[in-house]
C-alpha cells in the first residue's frame, strides 16, 4: 500500500511496479500506454523516476484494465 511508504519522495520503475504489486513488463505497458504514447516519450523512460501521486494514477489506470 502507499500509505505506508509516504515518505519517499520518489520510486525507481521497479520500486513503482512493486508498490502496484504488478510485474516490470506490467508497468511499463501501463507508462506506455497512458503516460508515453509517443517514441519521443518513450527514449526518456529509463530515467525516469516516479512520485507518490503518479503511483496513485497508475494504480487507477491498472485497475480499469
Amino acid at each position: 500500500m502507499l500509505a505506508s511508504r509516504a515518505s519517499k519522495s520518489y520510486y525507481s520503475e521497479s520500486e513503482a511496479a512493486e508498490s502496484l504489486g504488478v510485474s516490470i513488463e506490467q508497468f511499463r505497458s501501463l507508462v506506455r500506454t497512458h503516460i508515453a504514447p509517443s517514441e519521443e516519450e518513450q527514449h526518456m523512460i529509463p530515467s525516469t523516476t516516479f512520485q507518490p501521486s503518479d503511483l496513485v494514477i497508475l494504480r487507477l489506470l491498472a485497475n480499469l484494465r
